[in-house]
């Protein structure tokens, strides 16, 4: 159980600073560590988390000593929680300023995953390019939405493409409807049949899927009921389509991040919902203009890709399936 310290109600008094330094002695697991970090002495990274103590009232760090590291009470974990979210809206608010001073100039700074890079991100940069020539894109590429959406949380970025979601925290604009594939061996019986396959048969294959079980694709075959039988997993395009186009297996993907291969057949997948990506950024900090331009070429060019996928899959000479 905490230690408890003579309790007084003198949060309020509270500056973010103490709070930055519990956030950052918890991550750090070290005072030492802690000062680095944010450019303070150990001595006054103490001072700090003892005031904090005091308001709070509450023992919020053990202190093993040696090299084991600092640890959160169940009280400091509990303030944690709110830690983060102040230091968050601190550093939101400072990028409010940033962009407000850049105006229609500066920087546009853009959170992205894989797929995105492989066909629609490098033709919206060159029409933007082209469009806002004074402006400079900054891209940072993270591997899941959590992480994208808690960047933009923080303000470390403008705006940034994920899935569709409901989240009240943040306004999306829709860029495109992306349906699943199946990337088959050029010359496995599936390629050859060449016909729409099903989750079920689906299932039946040994199947290179992502890292985490909960993304993609498998995860929607589990929700049918369904367990895959999955080979290996990661979370590079390269080497999915790779070890696919070897013969190691098959992999479900989204059509936007599939590399046309001589080695690959793309098949088309019936009965599984497509993936919704939307371009995102935080209510309480609208988009400027230079990034509302960028938003637009994103839908427009998602407008494009999406109606190229109308066509659907067809066949060529070669026998190798591809989007038209």
């Amino acid at each position: 159980m905490d230690g408890s310290i003579k309790k007084r109600d003198l949060l309020a008094n509270v500056e973010i600073r103490h709070l930055v330094a519990l956030e950052t002695v918890v991550e750090t697991g070290s005072f030492v560590q802690a000062g680095v970090a944010l450019g303070y002495s150990q001595s006054a990274i103490s001072q700090q988390i003892a005031a904090l103590e005091h308001a709070a009232g509450l023992r919020l760090l053990v202190r093993p000593g040696g090299r084991k590291p600092v640890t959160a009470t169940d009280a400091g974990e509990r303030l944690l929680r709110h830690a983060r979210r102040a230091s968050a809206a601190m550093r939101a608010a400072e990028a409010d300023l940033h962009a407000l001073a850049a105006g229609d100039a500066g920087t546009v700074r853009v959170g992205t995953f894989q797929s995105v890079g492989v066909r629609l991100l490098p033709g919206a940069m060159r029409r933007y390019v082209e469009r806002w020539p004074d402006v400079e894109v900054r891209l940072l590429e993270a591997g899941y939405d959590e992480e994208l959406l808690t960047l933009l949380e923080r303000g470390d970025i403008d705006i940034a493409f994920v899935r569709e979601n409901r989240d009240p925290t943040f306004e999306q604009v829709a860029v495109l409807s992306d349906p699943y594939v199946l990337l088959a061996p050029a010359d496995s019986e599936l390629a050859r049949d060449g016909g729409a396959v099903r989750p079920r048969e689906i299932a039946r294959l040994p199947l290179i899927g992502y890292r985490r079980s909960t993304e993609g694709a498998e995860a929607i075959l589990r929700s049918q009921g369904l367990d895959p039988e999955v080979v290996f997993r990661s979370d590079e395009g390269g080497t999915v389509q790779g070890l696919v186009g070897a013969g190691i297996g098959y992999a479900v993907v989204p059509l936007l991040a599939v590399e046309t291969s001589s080695e690959v057949v793309i098949l088309t997948v019936a009965d599984m919902p497509p993936r919704r990506i939307a371009i995102a950024w935080h209510v309480d900090r609208p988009p400027t203009s230079a990034a509302r331009a960028f938003v637009q070429i994103v839908t427009e060019l998602g407008a494009e890709i999406e109606s190229g996928y109308a066509h659907g899959v067809s066949v060529d000479s070669s026998r190798r399936r591809r989007q038209t």
